[in-house]
């Protein structure tokens, strides 16, 4: 059976160890209000304040009255404030609406639920458009050839203390308790307060009012911003603003982001493969793509206050100053648009905002329009935001007789290798691979194309994957690192024991979980030690957030790489309890119990997971396994037939699907073979089965042919040498 392994996207999705700094040493805002009155009331009515407040009745006086029920399933659900009213045909509820997340777009409400979960509400309000709205309908994704299925308000994805906590309270301890799935969840205040940006303030306050009419002292014990580079600032903001992977829970103000966050790029479905946003991205992934920043002399408050607010609402153009004066003081002559009063601004084309859960957000990757991708990928445009009566096609004409350069022409060339990665067509796999190493290649896009590269199997890949091992960005030497992970050759092993030292946390745990189920004995004791480093860091990131289906998940891989089913087994079962609709751990529970001749309770396992995901094809793939050995092949060939409908490039499944045909249908088996030895050239077993189907079918030119191009690719395929001296004494 084959052991289903989560993307790094996703398989990151857990927290590290959280060190957590004493009480006694956070002051509070209200202890910054004595000697920062004007910031504190800056602060205090900013959304970043306001990120969460208590539910009040003054609160409550600006939201209109719901005229129409949320209506799910058999639910009805009413706001009528402090009560979010639920009546089914058994009767009626209350919730208590007890926090307003928010404020900016929308408000979210939570209620507290049994075992102290706080639970966002299936009520929520639109700021903007004053109406009330089903919070869960508003996240559905809408993409082509995908299916979604809707969310129900009390599933895990919408827990505050599991999933939105960090973000809108200030020095939250979770106190969550596994064996009762229970929290006791506490904050210090509700909001981002000044100490999650300045650091803890108590010693600051103590040295402050001990040199009350003295000189000021020369170190404030205070974090300042002001003080920090470019890069720290950016990395300040955005824990909060990116779409993020989280390896350890104590980042502090001037830490790297790196050494404590993974982030998800476009190799995500979230975005269009040019890079605009198509789900909810929030924004560090955009800038990141952002020319601006990237050369360490832009930051966040540049155009933001410290508290949110942009600092540029009158004059939007000098927010570009002093880096592009020349365009600003030129704006007509750079843009093709009059300047003016109501007029398209450098924000209008740069920053164009768009719309997805109800809330908007500017594009932050600065990018001049690109109606050429918008003609491809149907992604968004700011030109036709503005001229909402003209297509992106008539966009295209007009910067192309602006604009003789074609400045679109990288932007197009990063998209259709997105698109093709996506696809799995590795017909372009020289470009993506010269890409990934180009000295001008785009760091979000190298990256993605790397984790994308997963599903390839070609070798060529393998010398380009340790090449990015030595990048500059150590978000791309992560991914080089969990891709090298697949194939453990001496070669690989050589470069990520060498990234089991690198700078970069993020790097190191990504080294480590690839050399997870190496035979790392062979390892000289410095290596070994580095490496018991690195793999506890690893260890570290999974163990400390009980509460997380995906932490429990990657736990058991650790564990099954090692040898150690029967804990990898306790994981397994411990993320099916918390996120029963999660298939990968039943797969990999089915695993460990077809290992040990458990068919029954494999296939019960198989069998659930069939009813959550009917078209996966790893779910169809091991489940055709296990039927073919116990003789239903009927069943085996539907689950294989299912297995390639999802994925055409699946070869074990064309495979084995060609095995169980073969004693019906030689032509179809023949053809299976031929398909998968062309997606996986490197795996000899294919083609050699296609050439000897080929010979019971008496077709000796063509096994012939099919055995002379196996040998030029593998010379030393004894087998096949012998089948084609049996084939040519035989003619």
């Amino acid at each position: 059976m084959r052991l289903v392994v989560l993307i790094a996207s996703v398989a990151l999705l857990v927290a590290c160890s959280k060190t957590e700094t004493p009480k006694s040493e956070w002051a509070g805002s209200s202890r910054c209000r004595d000697c920062h009155e004007e910031f504190y009331q800056k602060w205090a009515t900013s959304h970043h304040g306001l990120a969460m407040q208590p539910f009040t009745t003054a609160l409550a006086a600006t939201l209109p009255p719901q005229t129409n029920d949320i209506v799910v399933g058999q639910s009805h659900y009413r706001a009528e404030p402090p009560f979010v009213i639920e009546r089914t045909p058994s009767g009626e509820k209350r919730y208590k609406m007890l926090h307003a997340l928010g404020g900016k777009n929308v408000y979210y409400f939570l209620t507290e639920l049994e075992r102290g979960w706080l639970q966002t509400l299936p009520v929520a309000f639109d700021v903007r458009r004053r109406e009330w709205y089903d919070t869960a309908a508003s996240a559905m994704r809408h993409f082509s050839g995908v299916t979604n299925e809707l969310l129900h308000w009390t599933e895990r994805p919408f827990t505050f203390n599991t999933s939105c906590y960090n973000c809108h309270v200030s020095q939250l301890s979770k106190n969550y308790d596994l064996a009762s799935d229970s929290y006791r969840t506490t904050w210090s205040e509700p909001g981002i307060n000044c100490e999650t940006c300045h650091g803890p303030a108590a010693e600051h306050v103590r040295v402050c009012l001990a040199a009350k009419g003295k000189p000021t002292p020369a170190d404030l014990k205070i974090i300042r911003i002001g003080k920090m580079t470019a890069a720290q600032r950016n990395d300040l903001c955005a824990p909060c603003h990116a779409k993020m992977n989280t390896i350890t829970s104590s980042f502090l103000p001037g830490d790297r982001y790196f050494d404590h966050y993974g982030l998800v790029g476009v190799e995500h479905i979230d975005f269009y493969p040019d890079g605009r946003d198509l789900g909810e991205n929030y924004t560090y992934t955009g800038w990141r793509m952002n020319p601006c920043a990237q050369n360490d002399r832009l930051d966040c408050v540049h155009c933001h206050t410290s508290s949110g607010r942009y600092r540029f609402h009158d004059r939007p153009n000098d927010s570009c100053l002093p880096c592009h004066e020349n365009k600003v003081r030129n704006v007509a002559t750079h843009s093709h648009h009059p300047p003016g009063p109501g007029k398209p601004t450098c924000n209008s084309c740069h920053l164009p905002m768009t719309e997805f859960g109800r809330m908007l957000r500017s594009d932050h990757s600065f990018l001049p329009p690109t109606p050429a991708t918008a003609v491809l990928y149907h992604s968004p445009l700011a030109c036709t935001l503005c001229h909402t009566n003209k297509t992106a096609a008539w966009a295209d004409q007009q910067v192309r007789s602006w604009h003789k350069d074609d400045y679109q022409a990288p932007v197009l060339e990063r998209a259709a290798l997105i698109a093709a990665a996506r696809k799995r067509d590795w017909t372009r796999l020289p470009e993506m691979l010269a890409y990934i190493t180009r000295a001008n290649r785009q760091e979000i896009f190298a990256n993605a194309l790397i984790r994308l590269l997963d599903a390839c199997d070609h070798p060529d890949k393998w010398p380009v994957l340790r090449q990015a091992l030595k990048d500059p960005s150590p978000l791309i030497r992560a991914s080089a690192a969990a891709a090298l992970g697949h194939a453990p050759t001496a070669e690989n092993v050589a470069a990520l024991t060498t990234a089991l030292g690198d700078s970069y946390r993020l790097v190191r745990i990504s080294a480590a979980a690839a050399l997870d189920d190496t035979a790392v004995a062979l390892f000289e004791p410095t290596q070994m030690a580095r490496f018991q480093r690195a793999l506890k860091e690893y260890e570290d990131s999974l163990r400390s957030q009980p509460d997380s289906h995906a932490a429990h998940y990657n736990l058991g891989n650790h564990y099954l790489n090692r040898g150690q089913t029967d804990a990898a087994l306790a994981e397994f079962e411990i993320a099916m309890r918390l996120e029963p609709k999660f298939v990968p751990p039943m797969v990999n529970a089915a695993l460990i119990h077809a290992r040990r001749n458990q068919t029954a309770e494999a296939e019960t396992l198989l069998r659930r997971a069939l009813a959550l995901d009917p078209a996966s094809a790893e779910v169809n793939f091991n489940l055709g396994l296990l039927l073919a050995e116990k003789g239903d092949f009927k069943g085996a060939e539907t689950c294989l037939r299912t297995t390639l409908k999802t994925d055409p490039q699946f070869a074990p499944a064309a495979y084995n699907l060609a095995v169980i045909v073969s004693r019906a249908n030689l032509d179809e088996a023949i053809a299976l073979c031929a398909r998968a030895a062309a997606a996986r050239p490197q795996e000899p077993r294919y083609a050699y089965t296609e050439a000897f189907y080929r010979r019971q079918k008496g077709d000796l030119a063509g096994a012939e042919r099919v055995l002379r191009a196996l040998l030029q690719r593998h010379p030393n395929h004894s087998d096949a040498a012998a089948l084609l001296q049996d084939i040519l004494q035989r003619r």
